[in-house]
């Protein structure tokens, strides 16, 4: 896989004399880290333009059981639908009917990927399952798939243990 572009205009020896700079600041060894105050991820919530796709999509293609659809508790006629995404995280949705919401974009505090870990031969089970749907595709790293949602999220799945970022500890 080629480089990505380097943005125009962009002084990347000043960009990672930046990074560096935070690393030191704010970056704590393991051992002297404060224990984080949450409990983990309850869910994260995305906008769906179709229940039955996507339901189709996350648990008949991705393998993601369906464990929960209520109605929205903030708008009547809306429904909120729950995944299961392994070690008690769950994948929620809502659709919002009549309020023509537009395309996903991404902006600035928006969505702009969900990583969620798989056991490696359940990855390269989804990855055959994403040819024989006809799912583009990009492979980085050979541990992590990217891919959109029928909504157009970007979803990865990546074959490193939680905790882990291409083989290096991250938690």
């Amino acid at each position: 896989m080629d480089d990505p572009p380097t943005p125009s205009g962009t002084d990347l020896p000043a960009v990672e004399a930046v990074r560096r700079h935070l690393r030191e600041t704010h970056l704590r060894p393991k051992g002297q880290r404060p224990a984080s105050t949450a409990r983990g991820l309850h869910h994260t919530a995305l906008i769906s333009s179709d229940v039955e796709r996507t339901i189709g999509f996350y648990q008949d293609l991705l393998g993601f059981p369906l464990t929960e659809l209520i109605e929205n508790r903030d708008y009547p006629g809306s429904s909120h639908f729950f995944f299961d995404i392994g070690h008690g995280n769950l994948l929620a949705f809502f659709d919002f009917p009549g309020l023509d919401v537009g395309p996903y974009a991404e902006v600035l505090g928006g969505l702009h990927h969900i990583a969620i870990s798989m056991e490696p031969d359940r990855w390269t089970e989804i990855v055959r399952r994403f040819d024989e749907a006809g799912i583009d595709y990009v492979i980085h790293s050979d541990v992590s798939v990217y891919f959109r949602d029928p909504d157009g999220a970007r979803i990865e799945l990546i074959a490193d243990p939680l905790g882990e970022m291409y083989g290096q500890k991250v938690l």
